[in-house]
């Protein structure tokens, strides 16, 4: 179950990158879109691990263990949009004119 969880997440990913990259197809830089939301996910989950230690420490251990699976489930999101590779740009095209996902479709293709 977690490996189907894990590549609809993935799936969910590549298509939202590859709207974003038809949107600003001039001046939009995949990897910099990556690392910017791998650094927001990062303090979400921080602050989701600050509330169940707050939670915790109030007695409310419902609350506590709440906030905790949030912050192991923006975790697991963490790994799985950090393995994702972004193809550079300059790299696309392959000589013979194709893109890359047109010669490699990768381990998402249906």
């Amino acid at each position: 179950m977690t490996q189907l969880h894990d590549l609809r997440l993935r799936l969910l990913v590549q298509q939202e990158s590859e709207r974003i990259a038809n949107s600003q197809t001039d001046d939009l830089d995949l990897s910099v879109v990556q690392a910017r939301c791998l650094c927001w996910l990062a303090l979400l989950a921080e602050a989701h691990e600050e509330q169940a230690g707050d939670a915790e420490r109030r007695g409310d251990t419902e609350q506590a263990m709440g906030w905790f699976a949030d912050s192991m489930r923006l975790r697991d999101v963490i790994n799985v949009v950090s393995s994702i590779e972004i193809p550079l740009p300059a790299a696309a095209e392959t000589e013979d004119g194709q893109t890359d996902a047109d010669a490699d479709p990768g381990p998402l293709a249906a």
